[in-house]
């Protein structure tokens, strides 16, 4: 049975009454997504139509989901928020901490060692506030909650990027910073503006070596990584019919890469299977009660163009086989056009490593795909040019590969089987084979490939694939191989063709496990005690941040002014930095040592106005600090795409920087610097970024009238005493100018609930 399915059921009862009175509202027939935004409306029942990319909307999740690293922060601040208990299901999984380094059990023996401290804090406030714990070693995030939690029809937040994995299952799930669960967490609202809308027509079906990871790379060529900023990508038609439910969540799960809030499908037979294959019969019933409430209206998908702000259209049977990269994941290949472009392009053709899984492509089903291809290189006696390490999804998929001989496949190859964990994806790796930073090539079924995510090397060379795609390159040790046409050499001196990968899309025998890692939490947690040592390196406990006193900021100091991609790797970079996730002080130390510093085009060294001197971008900021001077960070375009880690926007707020000025955000950054008090705000005219000079001081000077809709001016005064007069745009709305005001939105929870 389904985990908390009488309010499964209760969603489901009320659709029908809610879909009919959207209809009305808005006048028209609904696109999937659209009857699971009005159907989870604060207001309970829809009373106007909403403007697209413009109205704020109060929207009232179903569940919450939180990973090891991002729980830290998001707990902390729930802490504070005067509440007994959870308001709504919500679940800590234990994934990001564990280092990929010698195998499963040594590295999960490793990981509770080195972070118990986290892991029982974690516990016991998931203990005492009523929330659900998979321990570490139970599986990735994402593809834990599809075989548990998702539900067609449903809304959910998470406090990673890609919680967007379980669109897959139909839903609605939208990935936010920890603040933003903490209100929902809270019992309030979660605000989202009403999400533009494109839709994917899938027609034909997918064959050969093209997966469904092919699609998204495909969207992501088409799309780029902001061109579904503010937007829910729809896919439809007969292709997105017959495909899996876990290959609709490989594509909604790296719809994150194009900025979009989610990605969704029609709930259709692949999920009922899905569902019914992982002891979910009550969910499945359920749905199929309710069945075409739980996908677009038929006049929808007749005539896309009439409903979606953008339709795409792919032919599922013409798609082939991408590669993505390096250093973006919109950098859409095919695999027939590798060889002339990374030859044009001077890129590493010898191929390190071969890493299969993270919550993008560790199903059963990508297992089985790979498995398929790793098993013709033992029968045809290839041996593997690359290294091969291997992340299965969950401990439900490690335990029934391991019954069904997948990974014995991959063993005898001498992969390296990892602990169920995001691992070598989010940079959680000890590469043993490099230490310097050599120029390299590594392919993988990831999401991410920016410059230093997977092993720290600003010249790793990484290139995102199908899983069976990444087998193949994998043995044959080259970037520029193309299984659909090259040969190789086996060891008998043969010439040799891999055949084309076959797959299970679910285990014939079932899904099996002994002990899948959920830890209930206690009935009545009240008697739990939650302790942070004083001392601690890792832990700290909050101080609330300073309310604004409402006068024109003056006098503030550029920090940096960063040049180009700037993500949240940037701002706040992953790996070996985890470890300081739950300490806000510590882990301020890697504020934005990750970005490039327009004027010298260096990382982690940039200019003090108060020496003259250059040093790390911490420090710099430190000194600022503790003579009470405000600073300014400057920005590109799409500034802190990437992570939800709301620590990029809590770092530099800690460390007394007042404003972010940008050419644009990403939708998650631009949220989480509202919630934690931060000013950011976007250049009128682009070309204004282009004024900002190294010395420069910044006057806001009529901030005192922050108002909704209004125009901020920004008196730029140069180091020879000219000035340039620039205006700024916002998106704040008044609730969020009250975040302001306050310090912080949390700071505003409290007040409410005093």
């Amino acid at each position: 049975m389904a985990y908390d399915i009488d309010m499964i059921k209760k969603v489901y009862t009320q659709m029908a009454e809610r879909v009919e009175k959207a209809r009305e509202v808005v006048g028209k027939p609904l696109t999937l997504s659209e009857k699971i935004l009005y159907t989870h409306l604060w207001d309970v029942e829809a009373e106007k139509a909403y403007e697209r990319g413009k109205d704020y909307v109060n929207f009232s999740p179903d569940r919450i989901a939180c990973q090891d690293a991002t729980a830290q922060m998001a707990l902390l601040q729930f802490m504070q928020a005067g509440k007994p208990k959870v308001e709504v299901p919500t679940t800590v999984h234990c994934d990001h901490l564990i280092q990929a380094k010698q195998g499963a059990a040594k590295d999960l023996k490793r990981a509770n060692e080195t972070s118990n401290e986290v892991f029982d804090f974690l516990g016991s406030v998931s203990n005492k506030y009523g929330i659900g714990f998979w321990k570490p070693g139970a599986g990735i995030i994402h593809q834990v909650v599809l075989e548990n939690y998702a539900f067609p029809g449903g809304m959910m937040i998470g406090t990673d990027s890609h919680t967007v994995n379980a669109g897959g299952l139909g839903m609605v799930a939208v990935g936010v910073g920890g603040a933003d669960a903490v209100d929902v967490m809270a019992g309030m609202p979660w605000e989202l503006k009403f999400p533009k809308l494109i839709g994917v027509k899938l027609t034909g079906k997918l064959n050969g070596w093209t997966a469904a990871k092919d699609v998204i790379l495909k969207v992501a060529g088409i799309l780029t990584v902001k061109g579904g900023t503010g937007a829910i990508i729809e896919y439809f038609g007969e292709g997105a019919r017959s495909m899996s439910c876990t290959g609709k969540g490989t594509i909604c799960n790296m719809g994150a890469e194009v900025g979009a809030t989610t990605s969704t499908f029609g709930y259709d037979d692949s999920m009922e299977r899905f569902l019914r294959a992982t002891d979910r019969n009550d969910v499945a019933d359920a749905a199929n009660n309710v069945r075409e409430h739980l996908t677009g209206d038929d006049e929808v998908y007749a005539n896309p163009e009439q409903f979606f702000d953008e339709v795409i259209e792919i032919n599922l049977s013409e798609l082939r086989p991408h590669l993505n990269g390096p250093f973006t994941p919109d950098l859409a290949t095919p695999i027939s056009e590798m060889k002339e472009k990374a030859k044009k392009n001077d890129w590493p053709i010898k191929v390190d490593w071969g890493l299969i899984g993270s919550c993008t492509n560790s199903s059963y089903e990508d297992l089985t795909r790979a498995a398929s291809i790793a098993q013709q290189a033992l029968d045809k006696k290839l041996k593997p040019k690359s290294d091969f390490g291997i992340n299965p999804g969950s401990e439900q998929i490690r335990f029934t590969a391991k019954r069904d001989g997948l990974l014995k496949i991959f063993e005898d190859l001498d992969a390296t089987v990892f602990t169920n964990a995001c691992g070598p994806c989010i940079g959680q790796w000890d590469r043993s084979d490099r230490k310097g930073e050599e120029k390299n090539t590594i392919v993988h079924s990831f999401n991410r490939n920016f410059s230093k995510r997977a092993d720290g090397n600003p010249n790793t060379h990484a290139f995102v694939g199908s899983p069976e795609m990444v087998a193949a390159i994998a043995i044959s040790g080259r970037l520029d191989f193309d299984p659909t046409r090259d040969k190789l050499m086996n060891e008998d001196g043969e010439e040799v063709m891999l055949d084309e990968p076959k797959g299970i899309e679910l285990p014939t025998n079932g899904f099996e496990v002994e002990d899948a890692g959920y830890v209930a939490p206690y009935e009545d947690g009240s008697g739990v005690t939650i302790k942070v040592a004083e001392d601690s390196e890792r832990l700290e406990l909050l101080t609330p941040f300073e309310p604004w006193n409402g006068d024109n900021l003056l006098g503030a100091k550029l920090l940096i002014k960063a040049h180009g991609k700037c993500t949240t790797d940037h701002i706040s970079m992953a790996g070996p930095w985890l470890r300081y996730r739950g300490h806000l002080d510590n882990i301020s130390n890697n504020c934005l040592i990750g970005a490039v510093n327009a004027f010298n085009m260096k990382t982690n060294f940039v200019k003090s106005q108060l020496t003259g001197e250059y040093g790390g971008v911490p420090d710099t900021q430190r000194e600022y600090k503790a003579k009470d001077i405000p600073t300014v960070v400057v920005g590109d375009h799409n500034y802190g795409e990437g992570s939800s880690r709301e620590h990029a926007a809590m770092e530099p707020r800690h460390l007394g920087v007042k404003v972010v000025i940008v050419k644009s955000f990403a939708r998650i950054h631009e949220t989480n610097l509202k919630k934690q008090g931060m000013l950011g705000v976007t250049f009128d005219n682009e070309s204004d970024y282009d004024l900002i000079q190294e010395d420069d001081t910044f006057n806001f000077i009529d901030l005192e009238n922050f108002a909704e809709g209004k125009q901020l001016t920004v008196e730029i005064v140069h180091a020879d005493g000219t000035k340039d007069v620039i205006k700024t745009n916002h998106t704040y709305n008044s609730n969020q100018i009250e975040w302001y005001k306050e310090g912080s939105a949390l700071n505003l929870i409290k007040k409410l609930n005093a």
